[in-house]
């Protein structure tokens, strides 16, 4: 299944080499938007502007990605409202990408789209049971 992504960044530079960076390393679907719609199960990529114009309190705000200057009050201000993903923007696209994936993650976690991978345990699967070792008895010890 492939994961939305809404990307919601003035920068029209930024904006596009971030979109060919996610089209080019995963299956992303990606949508470029004015303002972003929190009611849609996705990643939302925002700047500080686009951030500004979503209601507070914000709703699942560990799949949003904060693109940033290097200000510790808005980032202070992201903490308090629940942002856990806050990347500067002069921090290089591949760390952007990252975060992206992380708060993949969360969504996949938060609304139940979880799909099992190769690497993961998945949970109601029933185990083989493993048959039992036999036993060498403990060595005793000789009298000499």
């Amino acid at each position: 299944m492939m994961q939305t992504v809404q990307l919601a960044i003035a920068d029209g530079m930024y904006a596009a080499a971030l979109r060919e960076a996610l089209c080019r390393s995963c299956a992303w679907h990606v949508e470029s938007v004015g303002r972003p719609d929190p009611s849609q199960p996705c990643v939302m990529v925002l700047d500080q502007a686009a951030l500004e114009r979503l209601p507070l309190p914000l709703a699942n705000p560990e799949r949003i990605v904060l693109i940033t200057h290097r200000d510790a009050q808005l980032m202070a201000e992201a903490w308090e409202a629940g942002i856990v993903s806050v990347v500067s923007e002069q921090e290089p696209i591949s760390t952007v990408l990252l975060a992206i994936m992380a708060a993949g993650l969360r969504v996949d976690k938060t609304h139940g789209f979880s799909q099992p991978s190769g690497i993961s345990p998945i949970t109601g699967t029933a185990h083989a049971p493993i048959p039992p070792e036999h036993r060498i008895p403990a060595s005793k010890r000789c009298k000499n």
